[in-house]
């Protein structure tokens, strides 16, 4: 059993930084991928971003790509997203995510391939 706990949202203007944290704890393995997801109301959650430890693999939606960047601290078992050159559009409940299967079982894309999920962190970019 995994828990996560994500933090570092906040109100930010447009090409501001953040950055979010994801804590995780319980029995943890670095082999996990570790994801990011964010979701807008009244829209579908989508992804952001993942680390793979299998190749030392990230991905990114094409949206975010250039400006955020996903990185993990196996030794704190943490998982960062630094967030630059924040847009309106990046507003959202952004999700932190743990696949024990290492992306093995599904896409990186698909919600349903993560196990776990913390309790979400609120972003929001003023214009």
């Amino acid at each position: 059993q995994v828990q996560l706990v994500e933090s570092g949202g906040g109100l930010v203007q447009a090409g501001g930084s953040l950055r979010l944290s994801c804590v995780a704890s319980g029995r943890t393995f670095n082999s996990y991928a570790m994801g990011w997801f964010r979701q807008a109301p009244e829209k579908e959650r989508e992804f952001v971003a993942t680390f793979s430890w299998r190749g030392g693999s990230t991905y990114y939606a094409d949206s975010v790509k250039g400006r955020f960047t996903i990185s993990k601290d196996n030794a704190k078992n943490t998982v960062y997203l630094q967030m630059n050159s924040l847009k309106p559009e990046d507003t959202a409940v952004y999700y932190c995510a743990a696949d024990r299967f290492g992306l093995g079982r599904g896409s990186y894309r698909n919600p349903s391939t993560y196990d776990y999920w913390g309790q979400g962190t609120q972003v929001t970019v003023s214009s």
